[in-house]
């Protein structure tokens, strides 16, 4: 299996992508290859400092590099040498080092979405790939559809949607008929925008799914779902909202018992920290672009080494595990309404 990882995208690139290397190099076979690209002297470097002579690792060389605010089109146009872009060209056919299995970034998002798109294509029965993110709650792990590469989605890409977040939950998660629910505003079947109730019946005519009816928000973290369909703006404010205030509650709790107890707040460590782990998005590595042909995991932008550490490991799990051929196969026997 071959893994690219791109050294220079993040906030905290290149150092903390790099440092993710050597932990991540853990869970492959003798036989797999981790393919770094970026900037040359700057990976040597901290191979040779690293005392990291490992044979599995590649170095492809890149002159460019992508700023997170920069225009997804604009880096896909005009910035061809640059990592991402590089990255993506070598998981398609055309590659001229050895096509990659699985391409890594935690660089800008929208223009890794859009090099994905255009070097690696689209699965065969797709419309519009999405990107699914796990959000871990109170009854266990919930998979969120789409969070941020479609903002604009029509009827029958939901419901596209609803059969890729089936998959990933079934094939990922080991969640048997995974319970697929369609965010809105209600519970209602009046609810929400012609669109919407388009998604609904759509989902719900596909034997595929396991479709259980519209989610509110407040239900997301109650287990109301396994999977939780939505456009790409209301799955990313979701995702980012989970995320700000899980670690904002877990710190509030361990002020107020310092407030209270200070050797009651020592004790309390061990379960802070268990808590902190169990809904930190840095253990879940990145969240997979469902829908290109390939594998593409998209990293958080405040990547820390274990969450490369992280992604490398799943990203070996998602190839294994057959998730796109299973999307292929559901998906064709779907009838598509443009």
């Amino acid at each position: 299996m071959r893994i690219g990882l791109d050294v220079m995208g993040g906030d905290h690139a290149p150092q903390e992508i790099l440092n993710g290397v050597k932990p991540g190099l853990a869970h492959l076979d003798e036989e797999d290859r981790l393919v770094l690209f970026g900037d040359q002297s700057t990976i040597e470097s901290w191979l040779a400092s690293n005392d990291c002579n490992d044979p599995r690792v590649e170095v492809v060389a890149t002159t460019e590099t992508v700023a997170m605010d920069e225009s997804p089109v604009e880096v896909v146009r005009t910035k061809s040498d640059s990592s991402l872009v590089v990255l993506c060209r070598e998981a398609s056919k055309k590659s001229e080092h050895g096509q990659l299995d699985v391409v890594i970034s935690a660089g800008n998002t929208g223009a890794f979405v859009a090099a994905a798109q255009m070097h690696m294509r689209r699965l065969a029965a797709v419309a519009r790939p999405g990107i699914a993110a796990v959000i871990p709650t109170f009854s266990g792990p919930v998979t969120f559809i789409d969070v941020g590469a479609n903002i604009e989605p029509k009827p029958h890409h939901l419901m596209q949607y609803g059969v890729m977040g089936s998959v990933y939950a079934s094939h990922m998660l080991s969640i048997d008929s995974p319970r697929v629910g369609l965010m809105n505003v209600g519970g209602e079947e009046n609810k929400g925008t012609d669109d919407l109730q388009k998604a609904r019946d759509l989902i719900r005519a596909t034997d595929c799914v396991n479709y259980i009816g519209y989610v509110e928000g407040r239900e997301v973290f109650n287990g109301a779902a396994d999977v939780v369909v939505s456009d790409g703006v209301t799955g990313n404010v979701t995702l980012k909202l989970a995320e700000g205030l899980s670690s904002g509650i877990i710190k509030k709790i361990a002020s107020l018992a310092m407030e209270q107890d200070p050797k009651l707040a020592e004790q309390f460590k061990p379960v802070l920290r268990k808590l902190y782990e169990e809904y930190d998005y840095h253990e879940y590595g990145g969240a997979p672009l469902m829908g290109v042909n390939g594998v593409c995991l998209i990293c958080h932008g405040s990547s820390e080494a274990r969450t490369i550490a992280n992604a490398i490991r799943r990203a070996r799990r998602y190839v294994t595990s057959g998730v796109n051929q299973a999307i292929s196969e559901r998906l064709e026997s779907v009838e598509v309404e443009a």
